[in-house]
């Protein structure tokens, strides 16, 4: 993989303050990570670009519009051009990027999906990614007003990557179950 970014984990503590943000970009990745081992694809690529997603959040959290082609501009020459664009793409009812290939699409619902998955931790007893159950997660996300912020036709964007919402779900539950010590879960 070309590109310059040897610890990108690092590279977003550098600019983004928000641990919560950190953590979400942590988690991302990870989805992204399996969702690429599930499709035999770069899993390296993938999970840099989960990571990177949000990189410029703080920097753009009042102008919207910017979301995603900012992270561009911080990340040009560091990342391969086709992770530039999936960042772009994941706010593409901003950015105008529509998404196209697999990676942009698995980023979109992954993106949304974390942030369901992280709710349905927070609910139960212990607070723990360990104790949640995909049928928990499938039956939050039919509840609209469970985590309205983790859009759920955004997370629908796994079946256009040839995933089942069930499918999908299953493997973002097990990514962030890998990962519950860094997210804190």
């Amino acid at each position: 993989m070309s590109g310059v970014l040897t610890d990108p984990v690092s590279f977003v503590r550098k600019h983004v303050r928000n641990d919560k943000l950190v953590k979400h970009m942590i988690a991302v990745g990870a989805i992204m990570r399996a969702l690429a081992r599930k499709l035999g694809e770069d899993e390296e690529k993938w999970w840099l670009t989960g990571v990177l997603h949000d990189v410029d959040f703080e920097l753009t959290k009042d102008d919207p519009s910017k979301h995603g082609l900012a992270s561009a501009e911080i990340l040009k020459g560091l990342v391969p051009e086709d992770v530039l664009r999936a960042i772009k793409a994941h706010n593409f009812e901003r950015t105008g990027v529509l998404p196209e290939t697999r990676m942009e699409k698995a980023l979109i619902a992954a993106d949304a999906a974390s942030g369901l998955l992280v709710a349905c931790a927070l609910v139960m007893p212990s607070k723990k990614m360990a104790e949640v159950r995909l049928k928990t997660v499938l039956r939050k996300f039919k509840e609209k007003s469970f985590a309205p912020g983790a859009r759920r036709d955004r997370i629908l964007f796994c079946e256009q990557i040839g995933l089942t919402k069930e499918e999908f779900l299953g493997i973002a539950l097990e990514a962030l179950k890998e990962v519950a010590g860094e997210l804190g879960l």
